[in-house]
């Protein structure tokens, strides 16, 4: 290989703010299912059960952004759980890794834009539902969301071409409308509420244990949750020390939970005999029977500000991620091209619209399959994160140089018996949360696909070598990373007698 193109290696611009960072984390991570779901939750689980669930499964998430702080500090390039599978197992796994996860980003994207049209159904039902197509899996599907969901495609997609610093500002923005919207609701339901403590029983589901309603929940941590993993993924452009990331992580997480927390609360002590029932959205219609049209409002600009924040964040993680894959050979150049003077990945942006701008198409119900399915690939993801996490650290002081952090390890360990635990719950047939057969099928025919594409590129991605492969992924090789910490470890001054010295 010509070894200056080793040295043209192509970076990304640093240009990203903590505040920004926190942003990209928490409005990724809570999206539409915050404000359209709790009254599902509360029928499946109960409020208590849901609210559990969800603290739980946040808990255990940072568990896992645990590892992905350690992975970041040692190498902020891009990537994620891709550059992580590689570093834990490899270049084929973190080809599987990077397809399934590459998969669900772009999914979520068209979900997000699909659920800004659900939001509409239900606020000018007279204007979407009109112009008939066709249904598909249930689920009509009409001219105006096909066009409303397309035209945010394209918007979000222009908007990151702008440059990571528009897209972390706007998000930034967004996130605290979002938070904003969401405590006032909060508060002016609790206030509206004669007893709402008392309005919240029964806690839990009558119809199973409490346990298996709590477990319901958990299950789904991966879904609620996915988006903090979108902090890796713009690693490369933070304009302060990494360090900071698994702060911004868990802070974010906390935040997400508390949002979810609200939301599945006032919809349980605002009206108790609707919270569960059969509406198409309880919550819309008990904030507005308690709050009228201004809490209405109030409620569509959070739903709003979630939807745009995740469209947001998962086109940045999506399209770093493909830019990450083609540094590494993993995918055609095209998607390492970075635009001159915003230093954007552009040609994996406006891929990103490609792929999604067909998927409004196919209803709402298929789509909701795709992102079922994709989960799993999160899931993955989760699992090779806290494997390189749990091969970099040390228990103690070894030769190999690794960096000693017994606590850090040992929850890294932890990680990846949640990971896996996760991904039962996901593939047992006979799990409470199992995916549904649609879901199986599309696994298997992305899994299928993934297997052609990468026997296609295995040449190419396997032209690079261990060293070159190693460079381009985490702009040095492992071996100088190791020296580092050997640095670390064995120069750190010490004072002595007023005068500087060093170890060793």
């Amino acid at each position: 290989m010509d070894r200056t193109d080793v040295v043209r290696r192509r970076k990304l611009q640093k240009t990203l703010k903590p505040s920004w960072v926190f942003a990209i984390a928490l409005g990724s991570s809570v999206g539409w299912g915050a404000f359209i779901l709790p009254g599902d939750w509360i029928k499946d689980s109960g409020p208590l059960g849901a609210i559990i669930g969800l603290l739980i499964g946040a808990l255990l998430m940072m568990v896992i952004a645990s590892s992905y702080g350690v992975m970041i500090k040692k190498f902020p390039v891009s990537g994620g759980g891709f550059t992580y599978a590689f570093i834990a197992a490899g270049k084929v796994w973190a080809f599987i890794c990077g397809w399934f996860l590459s998969l669900g980003y772009i999914s979520i994207v068209a979900l997000n834009a699909s659920a800004f049209t659900l939001l509409l159904k239900f606020l000018m039902p007279g204007l979407m539902k009109t112009h008939y197509l066709y249904t598909i899996a249930g689920w009509d599907v009409y001219m105006p969301e096909v066009l409303i969901a397309s035209f945010l495609i394209l918007l979000f997609a222009f908007i990151n071409t702008t440059g990571a610093n528009i897209s972390g500002r706007i998000q930034f923005y967004f996130s605290v409308l979002l938070v904003g919207g969401v405590v006032l609701l909060g508060l002016f339901t609790f206030g509206f509420a004669e007893q709402p403590l008392e309005n919240i029983k029964p806690y839990f589901s009558g119809k199973q244990s409490i346990l298996t309603s709590i477990l319901v929940i958990v299950a789904i941590a991966p879904w609620a949750y996915v988006g903090f993993d979108n902090v890796p993924q713009a690693a490369e452009e933070f304009r302060f020390s990494p360090r900071k990331a698994t702060m911004l992580i868990v802070a974010s997480l906390f935040t997400s939970f508390l949002i979810y927390a609200i939301m599945i609360g006032l919809t349980s002590w605002t009206f108790p005999e609707m919270a569960g029932n059969s509406n198409l959205w309880p919550t819309g219609d008990i904030v507005f029977l308690s709050l009228g049209r201004v809490g209405l409002v109030i409620m569509s600009i959070a739903i709003i500000m979630g939807i745009f924040t995740g469209l947001n964040g998962f086109y940045m993680s999506s399209s770093r991620l493909l830019f990450s894959m083609a540094r590494a050979r993993a995918l055609p150049n095209l998607f390492r091209k970075i635009e001159k003077k915003k230093k954007t990945p552009i040609w994996g942006i406006w891929f990103v619209a490609l792929i999604t701008l067909p998927m409004p198409w196919f209803g709402r119900q298929a789509l909701t399959w795709i992102v079922d399915m994709s989960s799993t690939g999160v899931s993955v993801a989760y699992l090779f994160t806290c494997l390189a996490a749990f091969k970099v650290l040390a228990w103690k002081a070894e030769p190999a140089g690794r960096e000693v952090a017994p606590v850090k390890k040992a929850l890294s360990l932890i990680g990846i018996i949640a990971s896996i635990a996760f991904l039962l719950l996901l593939l047992i047939p006979v799990s409470p949360a199992a995916l549904s057969a649609p879901s199986y099928i599309l696994l298997l025919c992305w899994g299928i696909g993934g297997g052609i594409f990468y026997m296609a590129m295995k040449k190419r991605y396997n032209s690079l070598t261990q060293e070159e492969t190693e460079y381009y992924m985490l702009g040095k090789t492992i071996e100088s990373e190791v020296m580092e910490t050997k640095k670390d470890v064995h120069e750190s001054p010490l004072i002595i007698n007023g005068a500087s010295m060093t170890k060793g």
